[in-house]
């Protein structure tokens, strides 16, 4: 493995952390700021739709700057919105500062994804992507419960502090580790936005809205579901939380594997699996026993999806993959805020705290009618193409 990879999984594990360890500290900045818990809601949704909004922007404005560079530019971002959030003096500001930091972050996996592909060989390329993402899945195991428990003990501000500290580690990583690759070939925005062209690129957001969406339509309202339904203690939630994590952790390791040697066959089982388990979680939502087994196995099909969407959607923009792959990382944060609101909806009209796990299966199901379609098309536009060798029985995605 790369030492570059390290370093970009060390930037992972900070933005990470940053992300969902608001959700652990929410009541103790509501209580200082003063706020309703819903107000304090928007630290998590500003934070989605800045990634949504800071993707694209910040990734099309790096085309005029090496990768590394960019890389550099977007931790610096991200150490300076923790700052400000730890050092807010209002829940202004502190919105503020959650905006700041999550506009590093959808260029920054973006970007991250492209280089850890370049780092390898075109045969390991989705086992690099996924060992980048890994940082993130290991924050849900141990930044998040980690910084779960140093605000409620030191303070949420203490918290914040030390993501900012994480953050200079991953800008020192990348300084020394990632090597220089000159700026990306397509460095006029005209061409970056060309890629939004191929109906590919939209269908694998799509699938990337829809699939991980019917993860955290369950995931965002699991603590009423865990203690209200199944039983559980609010202290016995932060470790549910633990084990999806390391689903989270093992499924996108081997996603990146088995995406290397057929994507597509590995999507179309990860999203079919997604949707039976979400479904089959409205049932072992009851028992604690099942619900602490069925809890690792939707973070794992969840996140068994990423590596491939990655790679795929980077292989269906070549002029402009960077911008192609920080859009799909947007799309997973509207995924999320999208299907957290539904989720509400459906709780809200009386259904009950599992009835989100429906909404998901249903997401997830859809995803997996997508993801046919695009196989569909990618065969069709093979045996198109001029001198094109007869399509075998294989799904030819799986050459990716």
């Amino acid at each position: 493995m790369p030492l570059a990879l390290l370093a970009l999984a060390i930037g992972a594990f900070g933005i990470g952390t940053t992300e969902f360890v608001i959700m652990g500290v929410l009541p103790q900045v509501a209580g200082e700021f003063d706020v309703s818990i819903p107000a304090a809601g928007w630290l998590v949704s500003g934070y989605a739709l800045g990634v949504v909004v800071g993707a694209p922007i910040l990734t099309v404005l790096g085309t005029k700057v090496s990768r590394k560079k960019m890389l550099l530019f977007l931790m610096g971002v991200f150490i300076v919105g923790n700052l400000l959030s730890a050092a807010a003096p209002t829940f202004a500001v502190m919105l503020v500062g959650r905006i700041v930091a999550s506009f590093a972050h959808g260029a920054f996996f973006g970007i991250g994804s492209v280089v850890a592909a370049s780092l390898v060989a075109p045969a390991k390329k989705a086992s690099a992507i996924s060992l980048m993402f890994t940082g993130l899945t290991v924050a849900n195991i141990i930044g998040v419960p980690g910084g779960t428990y140093v605000g409620q003990a030191a303070g949420w501000r203490v918290t914040f502090g030390i993501v900012a500290v994480l953050g200079l580690i991953g800008f020192l990583g990348v300084a020394a580790l990632v090597p220089e690759q000159g700026r990306p070939e397509a460095a006029r925005i005209r061409t970056e936005f060309a890629a939004f062209r191929n109906v590919q690129v939209w269908l694998a957001m799509a699938m990337t809205v829809l699939g991980f969406g019917g993860v955290f339509a369950a995931i965002t309202y699991i603590a009423p579901m865990m203690t209200d339904v199944a039983g559980y203690t609010e202290g016995g939630v932060t470790w549910l939380l633990v084990l999806f994590g390391i689903g989270m952790f093992l499924g996108n390791l081997l996603g990146g594997r088995f995406a290397d040697r057929a994507l597509m066959p590995m999507l179309f089982v990860a999203l079919a699996a997604l949707a039976g388990v979400l479904l089959l979680f409205t049932v072992t939502a009851h028992s604690q026993l099942l619900a602490a087994i069925t809890l690792p196995a939707i973070g794992a099909l969840g996140f068994a999806t990423v590596p491939p969407l990655q790679k795929w959607i980077m292989d269906q923009a070549p002029t402009a993959p960077t911008l192609a792959s920080a859009a799909n990382i947007g799309a997973f944060n509207l995924g999320n805020a999208l299907s957290a609101w539904l989720g509400g909806v459906v709780i809200a009209a009386g259904f009950g705290y599992t009835s989100p796990n429906w909404v998901g299966a249903l997401l997830a199901g859809t995803a997996l009618l997508l993801s046919f379609l695009a196989a569909f098309l990618d065969r069709r536009t093979r045996a198109a193409e001029p001198g094109a060798a007869p399509v075998p029985a294989e799904p030819v995605a799986a050459q990716h």
